[in-house]
């Protein structure tokens, strides 16, 4: 039987990579012993939920709001991008760790060790945040698409950009789509890039803002910073790489509870924490370049209106020149094509464990109806909503109103759940990332109620 599209789609950069490692390693050898080639393919092969979720925090959404930041505060809030990393690093290391040392889903331990009506709430409010991400992600999507393609309407971009997604989580194996999302999470890429591309970038005021902590205190302001940490912070991203973590031992040959829940050894901690902790920092690298970009751009020429990513990409074209913005387009796209997947998966997470329902993108579509049943229902009404005249930013507030009402709710069960020692055994918080973890759970729930207050 010839091989499926989705595989050959996997397995076309894998290819590429292999064969120009294939051609190079006799030079590698000569020059290094190999050392070089072998440590980057190692750590490569290291690389798996923590990159992908970090990946995933650059949606188009999150790059529509640091965009905005650009271009209305210029270098200012460059700051952000450093002061944000150790803050989800810890949190997403966290929930990789319960993941790895319970054997289940985060969903799933909530269950186990707290009341069902805490569970249910962050549950209802995680899917309502994620269906109106998805929406508006699938929206950008489709502008950007439009940018490169004006000739196909809106409506079939959209249409034929979440068949795609739904396609790619439902029939494709999860070895296959774990693999197609580790290379999408390359095109984020595209951004340093197209920072790069821009003449006369001034380093020296990067820097400066980069180092130097700012802020004003507007009303604007405050909601954009409480954005930021939102998308960056954000509840989905909690569920997901914990049931990725789960997926990658099934993957390993751990298929039931029992053996998922053996003594995870040193090694498995320290790969973990190696890609967790890349994740995040490509998430955040990716944050601070987009902000360069649009602050050089943009703002120093006068344009501070950007609402969403496909107009930040538009505006990029006279002042930055084709070759940026058709980078600025493509990661837009690609980006969707990571974050969208991830968003529906995260939230059907999280409703089937709540119910004990079967789940995983592990199982066949005839395994685990309702699992793949609420992943078709999240991305249909995020489809929806693009047809009923709901504003893309509209629904970015709804989604932030309800991500900072979940979001320190959540963040309290991780750190409840991470430094009980009954639950971890000799894998339990650490007394620095214990108290890391509550202020950055006050931090949340401070901006949370900043965010929702600032809106209404």
């Amino acid at each position: 039987m010839g091989k499926s599209f989705f595989e050959k789609l996997a397995e076309s950069p894998a290819k590429a990579l292999d064969k120009t490692i294939a051609e190079s390693e006799y030079v590698a050898k000569e020059i290094a012993n190999q050392r070089p080639v072998k440590s980057a393919k190692n750590f490569w092969h290291i690389l798996g939920p923590g990159l992908t979720t970090g990946a995933s925090d650059d949606d188009p959404s999150g790059i529509g709001t640091y965009s905005q930041t650009g271009a209305r505060y210029g270098f200012q809030l460059l700051w952000l991008s450093i002061f944000t990393f150790p803050l989800m690093a810890t949190v997403q290391e966290m929930c990789a760790r319960i993941g790895l040392v319970t054997g289940r889903g985060l969903a799933a331990n909530i269950r186990a060790h707290f009341p069902r009506w805490v569970l249910y709430s962050c549950t209802i409010l995680l899917f309502i945040a994620n269906t109106f991400n998805i929406g508006a992600n699938l929206g950008a999507m489709a502008k950007a698409a439009q940018l490169l393609y004006p000739q196909i309407g809106f409506g079939v971009l959209v249409v034929g950009i979440t068949l795609f997604c739904l396609l790619l989580q439902i029939f494709s194996t999860y070895k296959k789509y774990a693999r197609i999302l580790k290379w999408l999470a390359l095109v984020l890429l595209s951004y340093i890039l197209s920072t790069l591309l821009i003449k006369g970038l001034d380093w020296g005021a990067v820097g400066k803002h980069l180092v130097t902590p700012s802020i004003t205190f507007s009303k604007d302001q405050i909601i954009l910073i409480c954005a930021i940490l939102g998308t960056t912070i954000s509840p989905y991203l909690f569920f997901w790489q914990t049931s990725q973590e789960v997926e990658e031992e099934i993957l390993a040959g751990k298929t039931n509870i029992k053996s998922r829940q053996s003594e995870t050894s040193d090694q498995e901690i320290t790969d973990m924490r190696a890609d967790v902790w890349s994740g995040m920092f490509l998430s955040n690298v990716v944050m601070f370049f987009i902000i360069t970009a649009c602050a050089a751009t943009l703002n120093a020429t006068g344009i501070t209106n950007i609402a969403t990513a496909s107009d930040a990409a538009a505006a990029l074209r006279p002042l930055a020149g084709d070759a940026a913005y058709l980078l600025f387009a493509v990661g837009i796209i690609g980006t969707g094509l990571l974050a969208v997947p991830v968003l529906a998966g995260s939230a059907s997470y999280a409703i089937s464990e709540s119910f004990g329902w079967r789940e995983g993108l592990n199982k066949k579509l005839s395994q685990a109806y309702s699992f793949y049943g609420v992943i078709m229902i999240s991305m249909l009404i995020g489809l929806g909503l693009n047809f009923i005249g709901l504003d893309p930013i509209k629904a970015l507030i709804y989604s932030a109103v309800a991500n900072g009402l979940v979001a320190p709710v959540v963040l309290v069960l991780i750190v409840l759940i991470s430094a009980n020692k009954k639950i971890m055994g000799s894998r339990v918080n650490g007394k620095t990332t214990t108290v890391l973890g509550w202020a950055i759970t006050i931090f949340m729930i401070i901006a949370g109620l900043a965010t929702i207050y600032s809106l209404f």
